[in-house]
């Protein structure tokens, strides 16, 4: 008798992903913009502002009853007593199943509402909300895109401008660079190439020190005497 009531459990569980699947498809459509209701009766006129958040909320409602009650499902599965690793990995994978299911509807509701608030901070003119004609909404939704697209290629450019000034500064330090490097071997080679002259300057060198420690001494013996002198 388990055994019966996992099998008719398992095909209801089945055949309502199957149903999920297609809902969540024609769902995907609808909160993209691309499956409203204008494409019906009305000769091409974009009615989709309107029917198709209709549709879009009663679907949502729709799939969310859908998943509960699949959710349903396999917590009867699990319910029953295991008949094996088969039985365990079918119902693991019906969980599997029904946690993409959800993500992907979480999904879909969160690109509609993303999608919605683009497009009330776009309207800016106002042309959908303050004219009743559905013809005048799609205008003004295809021109808040355009606006939007210029906005995205302007930002492009100007990030495109950054980059080939970074571009140029780097190239500017790059050669500075070698320049040094090449004035450093410049300097090596003179350097090894007189040793006369490197020897002479560090005898210039030493002859200062020299000259300064006699200088300091003289300077201190002066000193001493002047103070010998004044105390006498």
């Amino acid at each position: 008798m388990g055994g019966s009531s996992y099998d008719v459990l398992r095909k209801q569980a089945r055949s309502l992903e199957n149903e999920i699947d297609l809902k969540l498809v024609a769902f995907s459509k609808i909160g993209a913009g691309s499956g409203g209701g204008g494409s019906g009766g009305l000769g091409g006129v974009d009615t989709s502002p309107l029917l198709g958040e209709h549709v879009f909320d009663s679907l949502s409602e729709e799939i969310e009853q859908m998943l509960e009650k699949l959710s349903s499902l396999n917590e009867n599965m699990s319910d029953l007593p295991a008949s094996g690793a088969a039985a365990m990995h079918t119902l693991q994978r019906h969980r599997e199943i029904l946690q993409g299911y959800r993500q992907e509807f979480n999904k879909i509701c969160a690109n509609h509402t993303m999608r919605i608030e683009r497009e009330e901070l776009l309207r800016g003119s106002g042309l959908a909300t303050s004219s009743g004609s559905p013809s005048i909404s799609g205008l003004s939704r295809r021109e808040m895109y355009l606006k939007e697209s210029g906005h995205l290629s302007s930002a492009s450019h100007l990030v495109n401008d950054q980059i080939n000034i970074a571009i140029e500064t780097r190239d500017h330090l790059h050669a500075q660079r070698q320049a040094f490097k090449r004035l450093q071997t410049r300097f090596n080679d003179i350097s090894n190439r007189f040793p006369l002259i490197s020897s002479l300057i560090q005898r210039i060198n030493i002859k200062k020190r020299r000259d300064s420690l006699i200088l300091g001494a003289v300077i201190g013996f002066c000193v001493i005497l002047l103070l010998l002198y004044a105390f006498n």
